[in-house]
């Protein structure tokens, strides 16, 4: 998930939630948040890792396994200790099967959503229309789980989840909190995880979700040239990918293109209307007549005309609102625009997920995001419960399902503002029998799809083209909320693990 810009968002990419323009990416914004409070180093040790034995029902096959609470130091140069990494783990015994190592985003955002959300054997629900932070968070058994073809590890990264750094602020920002001290030491965990479960044997793959997707092209790449270990598969869900494509909005058309398609899909949802087959044309349209009346600007009435009346019946927005926007819809406005009536305001992680205005009145968006506000209590209320009373890893701290201090004290190393598409290339380029999936929500704002299809289009074959995959589905940036959706991507990763 990406933490909003506004998150840049999601996580995450969950995003922490506040306004921002364009398609704002996920995670690099500095919500605000309390004072940060320096760690103390004086803490009792973590528990050891614990286990309990659980069961699943899948597809009418019922599935023992084992689940796992345990760490994995972070060491620095000199050997010492500087972090500890909490992680959650589901196996089952079987000969060498496949591990498949997940993350969240943000930055700032624990695996939890992943976790209990997407990919693990038991779900709560939360985020969907209709569910409550309120509504008890009961485990039940995840019928989208992937855990009767891969091993499951969840990764809470350094100050997300119980995972903790044990140097001040300052050091923690260079050691954990830049864009590459995070590829660094995540990819050593999953060695080190490799390392001390005797699983270097196994076929790997890594799931991320959100700035998790930013990271998966890195630590792929990374873990192939500096690790010496090579994974099979990605599936990158709601990934950001590009930071460069979503800015630079004054002249090109580029931010503008990677949002119509999104807000075009929410209203045909909203109609009853979505499908593969109705968003084509809307895809067709936006590469190429949408692209082109937005370069020519002034110089071709004509043609702002027709795109102003196309944009009009693609949103479902009111005609003077699109005219005075030029054709050119900012996320966050959209998302107040289209509920005005009803006092609502709409997720940029599924803008068809709303909640009341507080403050209808306001020149801005002054509450956070539907959709974040309302996944914090259900997911970090089941994690603590089953972390501590289910498995049994018993620790007096706090968990934190999204830290908004992790998040405000990220830094960007140079490069990253090139996104993650170098080391994609390169990670494909490095392995031929690497595969990936890019799957996201028709509906998301914080990470729209058209950015991968672009920048997908753009790749050379390198061989087989059919191994770099963008797949939509319906929902938002975590469309796996919705059962249909979650379903189809279960298929899906099915495929990428060569089980169809």
């Amino acid at each position: 998930m990406r933490l909003p810009s506004a998150l840049s968002a999601f996580v995450l990419t969950l995003a922490l939630s506040a306004p921002l323009a364009h398609a704002a990416p996920p995670d690099h914004a500095k919500p605000a948040a309390d004072k940060a409070e320096s760690p103390a180093f004086d803490l009792p040790p973590l528990p050891k890792d614990a286990h309990v034995a659980q069961s699943v029902t899948v597809g009418g096959r019922t599935l023992k396994y084992t689940a796992t609470v345990g760490s994995l130091p972070v060491r620095d140069a000199k050997g010492k200790t500087i972090a500890e990494v909490v992680y959650t783990a589901y196996t089952m015994d079987g000969g060498n099967r496949p591990v498949t190592f997940a993350l969240n985003g943000g930055p700032g955002a624990s695996s939890v959503y992943l976790n209990f959300g997407a990919i693990g054997p038991k779900v709560v629900k939360f985020g969907a229309p209709g569910d409550n932070p309120s509504d008890p968070p009961v485990l039940r058994d995840n019928p989208g789980t992937w855990l009767d073809f891969t091993d499951l590890v969840f990764i809470d990264p350094v100050g997300t989840g119980f995972s903790r750094a044990l140097v001040d602020d300052k050091q923690a920002t260079t050691d954990f909190y830049s864009t590459n001290s995070d590829i660094h030491y995540l990819s050593r965990i999953i060695y080190d995880w490799l390392v001390k479960n005797d699983r270097l044997q196994s076929r790997k793959f890594l799931v991320g979700e959100s700035y998790g997707g930013f990271r998966g092209p890195r630590i792929t790449e990374y873990l192939q040239t500096q690790l010496g270990v090579a994974m099979n598969g990605m599936v990158l869900l709601s990934p950001y990918l590009d930071q460069a494509a979503y800015e630079d909005g004054d002249v090109s058309p580029l931010p503008w293109m990677l949002t119509l398609p999104s807000i075009a899909a929410a209203n045909l949802e909203r109609t009853h209307n979505l499908s593969a087959a109705t968003m084509q044309p809307v895809i067709d349209y936006t590469r190429t007549t949408y692209a082109t009346t937005l370069m020519a600007g002034r110089t071709d009435p004509a043609a702002q005309e027709a795109m102003i009346k196309k944009v009009t019946e693609l949103t479902g927005l009111d005609p003077v609102f699109v005219k005075r926007s030029g054709g050119r819809i900012e996320t966050q406005a959209y998302l107040r625009e289209i509920y005005r009536s009803e006092g609502k305001l709409g997720s940029r992680y599924d803008s068809n997920v709303t909640a009341w205005d507080p403050f209808p009145f306001a020149p801005q968006q002054e509450t956070g995001d539907p959709l974040l506000n309302g996944i914090i209590a259900p997911t970090t209320t089941a994690m603590v419960d089953f972390v501590t009373r289910i498995v049994g890893w018993k620790i007096d701290a706090r968990y934190n399902a999204l830290s908004y201090q992790v998040n405000r004290l990220w830094h960007q190393d140079n490069d990253a503002r090139a996104g993650s598409v170098e080391q994609l290339r390169k990670s494909v380029a490095n392995d031929p029998g690497l595969r990936v999936l890019i799957a996201h929500g028709w509906d998301d704002l914080s990470c729209p799809f058209m950015a991968s299809i672009l920048i997908v289009d753009q790749m050379p074959a390198m061989g087989d083209a059919s191994r770099v995959q963008v797949k939509e589905y319906a929902g938002g940036h975590m469309f796996y909320s919705r059962p249909d959706s979650q379903a189809e991507l279960r298929s899906d990763a099915m495929k990428l693990f060569g089980l169809h």
